[in-house]
């Protein structure tokens, strides 16, 4: 289990933001023969993203990047913010939490890199993947076991869930019977 303070943090979590390269996806960039930019993402992430959505909290990528894959998966995933080229990802997340009427201390924050840094310092509550630049490891809330574009994103979404009493099997609207052994 959490520290008690992590867990107080993620139950007012209304709004994640969270970076695309290095964190939603592994960091890497492909680059085919005719100079399109091609990134993996993990369908564990993009789960959990569904699962925040069915709890009622908002999710949006912010990238520094120019990323036509990432604009793509957002909005596969409905994500209702994907900005793309964000040079001040803290001014952007200051402009969203006012959009939404969303205080700063209810947002989380999932980043990689130096750039998170800022808008990591204005949140609530923020994480990082395992695999994040070492300096920013310190200045996160959590650290996940997982790295980026491997399940991280998923893992800090499922923190947030469980914190706020959230059972992502009845999230999905199914019904997980109970064993003997359960039933007592």
């Amino acid at each position: 289990m959490h520290n008690t303070q992590l867990i107080t943090k993620l139950r007012q979590v209304r709004l994640l933001v969270t970076d695309v390269d290095g964190t939603l996806t592994d960091g890497t960039v492909y680059y085919s023969d005719t100079g399109e930019h091609l990134r993996r993402f993990h369908v564990h992430d993009g789960l959990g993203i569904e699962l925040l959505h069915r709890a009622g909290i908002v999710v949006a990528f912010v990238t520094k990047e120019y990323a036509p894959a990432a604009h793509a998966r957002a909005q596969k995933l409905r994500v209702q913010y994907c900005l793309l080229q964000v040079e001040d990802k803290a001014a952007s997340v200051v402009a969203m939490a006012r959009e939404l009427g969303i205080a700063l201390q209810h947002i989380a924050y999932i980043g990689d890199d130096l750039t998170d840094l800022p808008a990591i310092r204005l949140v609530g509550v923020s994480a990082c993947p395992a695999d994040a630049y070492a300096e920013l490891r310190k200045h996160v809330d959590y650290v996940c076991t997982r790295s980026g574009g491997n399940g991280a994103v998923r893992e800090f979404c499922d923190l947030i869930l469980a914190a706020q009493g959230c059972i992502p099997e009845e999230l999905l609207g199914r019904h997980v019977p109970r064993t003997v052994d359960q039933e007592g």
